[in-house]
């Protein structure tokens, strides 16, 4: 692993059924996140992605990508775009920084049909020998 150094992106289907798990996964019972009827009459064209399920898939691209010893030490996202039903996401990262305590730094976009949904960092540790 070294600085500029690109991750494989990865594509994620936004189905219904990843927005609605992710939002009960996460205790967000907000009406936004599982009836359509609901997020359209507050002016949203559908359901969409809470940025809990967001930040959980972000997380797992790094992780993915670091091995199963790696430990997220930092999470710092904002979100943009809404994730509708219907489209895909793709995460991409590049590593930005690499600490001399084992930890990785890795910027972090995902972008789907609508332009940008979540840009972030990452910070990871990283087990020696693992990426």
């Amino acid at each position: 692993m070294k600085v500029g150094e690109e991750l494989a992106p990865l594509e994620i289907a936004v189905t219904r059924t990843l927005i609605v798990a992710g939002a009960i996964a996460s205790r967000d019972y907000q009406d936004v996140h599982h009836d359509a009827e609901l997020a359209r009459g507050k002016g949203s064209p559908d359901i969409f992605m809470n940025i809990l399920t967001t930040n959980g898939l972000v997380g797992r691209y790094v992780t993915d990508r670091f091995g199963p010893s790696a430990v997220l030490r930092k999470v710092a996202i904002r979100l943009g775009v809404p994730n509708y039903p219907g489209d895909t996401m793709v995460l991409s990262g590049t590593v930005t920084a690499l600490g001399d305590d084992g930890t990785a730094e890795v910027s972090v976009v995902g972008a789907n049909g609508l332009g940008r949904h979540v840009t972030g960092t990452v910070t990871v540790s990283v087990p020696e020998g693992a990426a």
